[in-house]
């Protein structure tokens, strides 16, 4: 079987009783689904992320367990030559939002995101790629391309009851969930790097911060910039192929199962960051699945040693300010309008244990109380919620925890979300709009 994606770290994991029922057919990729040893902490409620279909329906065919079985009978030939565009595979699939709690709270540590992509992966290759997979994987060349055109259409869509209806019917786009538009501007990174005291970093802004958040990117420049960093910016390399296209980090691709389309923008990636690599210059991101992505998914690029070193230097604003100040070099911050902040963190942001620094960063905020609200997943999760066929399960799985507790907080009391999707879940469901650690941090600056 050929697969997509590099499973080689899969080829001696978990030697013996480690696995469950290695499949017959799919080598190393079969070995990655085996690690489920059927624990069933999939099938739980309380604290923790995993896993956000199962809370949200009670029904184990909804949890990663279940999926685990079906991809067995899948690569064990009970669903036929086309195994990968068999209806009892696409029903596991359905809900699952590749949120990467199982990842982390799973015993085995299934990886379920990565299995996911390289199942959406296969069924392309079988099945050909769905037209609304094709636009919202190609978000990135769109914005970067046709901002302004996206940004039009957008906003005569949302403020069409007509084309919100016919953008449902003809490409599945729920009428009752606007889409967030490009910003009138997108963020541009100034042409010359200040001199800094505290030495160079690299920020690396998303096509989410770059197009639909300008003020993100603006925010985390300014705060890393009088902090003392000389901060230079992440661009497209000289001999770019996408004519200086905005860097991404190719998530949307990976979500939709073009990989070999994910896998380009993770080289275009690397060559831009290859100064960064070769100097040893820490790499700072702002959009959890974004930055996250560097850290986990270009290991299965088969990108080489440079995914290697990128993961030892890619850190969330968060992280690296914490590990400054475990340094003893922290950022001087003054109390800020609001005494307390309520905070949502992203998946990816507690499948990689970073809620630690987001934690410790505002904390270091002098007098600011903070509240972070225990929930799974927000329920959007990129395109998901955008979705008429998920639209239902999307806000039910934000009402489970998230929503009830933004609607209980002060009016006055800020919402800190780091992730763009998070955000626009809280923002449709309470009216709330939240705010980046960013923003909150520019506020706090001292100033000199």
């Amino acid at each position: 079987m050929k697969t997509y994606l590099d499973w080689s770290s899969y080829d001696t994991y978990g030697i013996g009783d480690a696995y469950s029922g290695v499949p017959i057919n799919g080598g190393s990729y079969a070995k990655a689904v085996a690690v489920c040893m059927h624990n069933r902490q999939c099938q739980r409620e309380g604290r923790g992320v995993m896993c956000p279909s199962y809370r949200a329906t009670g029904d184990v065919k909804h949890s990663t367990e279940t999926r685990v079985a079906a991809f067995k009978a899948a690569l064990n030939g009970d669903y036929g030559k086309a195994a990968f565009t068999a209806p009892e595979l696409a029903e596991a699939m359905d809900l699952c939002l590749s949120c990467k709690g199982c990842k982390k709270e799973c015993p085995s540590a299934v990886d379920m995101t990565l299995i996911k992509t390289e199942y959406l992966a296969q069924k392309n290759d079988q099945a050909g790629v769905p037209l609304r997979s094709k636009l919202f994987g190609a978000l990135p060349a769109w914005v970067g391309h046709h901002r302004a055109l996206v940004r039009a259409v957008v906003r005569l869509r949302n403020g069409s009851g007509l084309l919100s209806w016919l953008s449902e019917k003809w490409l599945g786009l729920s009428a009752r969930r606007p889409i967030p538009p490009p910003a009138a501007r997108s963020w541009v990174a100034p042409e010359k790097s200040m001199p800094g005291e505290r030495g160079p970093v690299m920020l690396f802004v998303d096509t989410f911060a770059q197009h639909f958040e300008p003020e993100i990117a603006a925010a985390a420049a300014e705060v890393l910039t009088r902090a003392g960093y000389e901060v230079r910016y992440a661009k497209p390399a000289a001999n770019d192929p996408e004519n200086g296209r905005a860097l991404c980090c190719g998530r949307t691709y990976l979500a939709t199962g073009m990989v070999d389309k994910a896998r380009a923008e993770a080289v275009r990636v690397l060559e831009a960051l290859r100064p960064a690599l070769e100097a040893n210059i820490p790499i700072i991101g702002l959009e959890p699945s974004c930055l996250l992505a560097l850290r986990d998914e270009f290991y299965s690029l088969g990108l080489g040693a440079d995914a290697n070193q990128l993961g030892k230097l890619a850190f969330l604003l968060e992280e690296f300010l914490m590990r400054e100040a475990n340094k003893g070099r922290p950022i001087a911050l003054k109390p800020v309008a609001a005494e307390k902040v309520l905070v949502h963190g992203h998946c990816h942001q507690k499948a990689f244990g970073t809620m630690k620094a987001m934690r410790k960063v505002l904390g270091m905020i002098p007098g600011l109380e903070f509240e972070v609200i225990e929930s799974s997943c927000c329920g959007m999760a990129g395109s998901f919620g955008l979705e008429e066929e998920h639209y239902d399960i999307s806000v039910k799985m934000a009402e489970l925890s998230l929503l009830p507790a933004v609607r209980a907080a002060d009016p006055a009391t800020p919402i800190v979300a780091n992730g763009f999707s998070c955000r626009h879940q809280i923002f449709d469901g309470s009216g709330r709009k939240p705010m980046h650690l960013a923003l909150l941090l520019r506020d706090a600056l001292v100033t000199v």
